[in-house]
């Protein structure tokens, strides 16, 4: 019999839709990132943080902060890119759909 520990996805994870549609928006990025032949000083970067955020929604629900977090970093990278925008658009509006902005004090 198997002792291996079963990962536990939080309630909501994969049923959410939000979860859903911030995955695809992440993958498209990815493949838009990955065809693109620009030159990128920080492409590893875009890269590395695309598919720690594609990890953190396919665990379930995420953690806003990280997420807004990662959606800075991979924007901080890929951000002038005009190609990107779009699909870059798309991540963000997914990000806020966890929640609004936080309020100022």
């Amino acid at each position: 019999m198997d002792q291996r520990p079963r990962c536990v996805r939080p309630a909501g994870g994969e049923d959410d839709p939000r979860v859903r549609e911030l995955r695809g928006a992440v993958s498209r990025l990815r493949r838009q990132l990955a065809v693109l032949p620009a030159e990128l000083p920080d492409r590893a970067v875009a890269d590395e943080e695309l598919a720690a955020l594609y990890a953190m929604v396919s665990d379930g629900l995420p953690e806003v902060p990280r997420l807004r977090r990662s959606l800075l970093l991979i924007a901080g990278a890929v951000g002038s890119v005009s190609a990107l925008s779009p699909a870059l658009t798309e991540v963000r509006e997914g990000i806020d759909r966890f929640g609004g902005l936080p309020r100022g004090r």
